[in-house]
């Protein structure tokens, strides 16, 4: 799997609650969660996002609260990945089952601007700033939870091997 859009940029222990709020907890619609996506720590994210963007955050992105919407709300606003230093463990495996893939790469949030060009090889692992021309090797994600996000998530996966 291949991605390639523009990055947003995210400090370190962005949790569950500032990506999106308890108030908007009364629905798992992705497009209505997306509306109110990153609102406090960037309100002009949400309006702004195009299909295919990538946040790049510092360490700990997704601690806090063990909640399905906050991965659902960023892709419901069209986030293609999220690539980070660390990932809280359970926003991390929520991510996968939601169909959301995640990267654990060290250096390229440090190197990045918000706005500049992102290419990801889920496959290889790479991780490229093409605007600032420098690449990084993300730490390898299983097989197994590659396939999920292809599938579209967990419950898509067990569907697509017929086991629901």
């Amino acid at each position: 799997m291949k991605f390639k859009g523009n990055a947003w940029k995210f400090g370190s222990d962005i949790d569950t609650d500032k990506i999106i709020p308890a108030v908007y907890l009364t629905t798992t619609d992705p497009k209505e969660l997306a509306k109110n996506c990153m609102e406090h720590e960037d309100p002009k994210f949400a309006p702004n996002v195009k299909k295919g963007d990538v946040i790049v955050a510092d360490k700990n992105f997704g601690c806090g609260s063990s909640r399905e919407h906050a991965p659902i709300a960023i892709k419901g606003c069209g986030i293609s990945c999220v690539i980070a230093p660390s990932f809280a463990r359970i926003f991390y495996r929520n991510s996968f089952n939601m169909g959301l893939p995640i990267l654990e790469c060290d250096g390229i949030f440090k190197v990045t601007k918000p706005g500049d060009t992102i290419e990801v090889d889920m496959d290889s692992g790479t991780v490229t700033n093409v605007t600032r021309k420098k690449s990084f090797v993300a730490s390898p994600v299983p097989p197994f939870m590659q396939e999920l996000v292809k599938s579209g998530g967990l419950m898509k996966s067990i569907k697509k091997r017929g086991l629901v």
